[in-house]
């Protein structure tokens, strides 16, 4: 009994996350414009605003934040500062490696491993597992950002995050390139 309960658990659980699924590719935007190259739009100063809002879709916190990039040798540095409207302060450097056309690979201290990056047309993909302080204690969840360029000053960022494959939250976030 206890291992017919236990395979009909991991199908359901199989079968949730397959539900779950994102069918959206980088690829599909590929013949969009205007087009989203991170190291150009990001080199420089820019301004974000963003909202994180909890799996029901209540908003949880909220935040501004300034940023500077800068891109040398296929490397993008991208200096982060974030004010949460709480009062915390965060900050977070980004090192982006651009691997080639549509490529990339990022790092920063509290991202776990190297963050995945694709570029088509006006959407750039990026995804990775972030440390996130929540009662004294680092959680690693899953963010999956998709960031599309709306002109020469902003871009929308859309992320999904996920813990074992439940989503746990979204981020929305609006950048403003100066």
């Amino acid at each position: 009994m206890k291992k017919k309960l236990l395979l009909f658990f991991l199908i359901f659980v199989i079968f949730f996350i397959f539900l779950n699924k994102d069918d959206m590719k980088p690829e599909d935007f590929k013949n969009t414009e205007p087009v989203m190259r991170i190291e150009s739009y990001f080199d420089g100063n820019v301004k974000a605003w963003g909202i994180l809002q909890d799996r029901k879709g209540k908003v949880t916190r909220q935040f501004k934040a300034n940023m500077f990039g800068k891109f040398e040798d296929n490397m993008l540095t991208l200096d982060e500062e974030f004010f949460w409207k709480d009062g915390e302060k965060q900050k977070r450097i980004w090192k982006i490696k651009k691997i080639d056309e549509h490529n990339y690979i990022g790092t920063a201290p509290d991202v776990v491993g190297e963050a995945k990056g694709f570029s088509y047309g006006s959407a750039f993909k990026f995804e990775y597992d972030l440390l996130i302080p929540i009662k004294g204690k680092n959680i690693k969840i899953r963010f999956d950002d998709w960031i599309f360029k709306q002109d020469e000053e902003v871009a929308i960022n859309r992320a999904t995050l996920t813990k074992f494959g439940f989503k746990v939250g979204e981020l929305t976030v609006v950048f403003q390139k100066y």
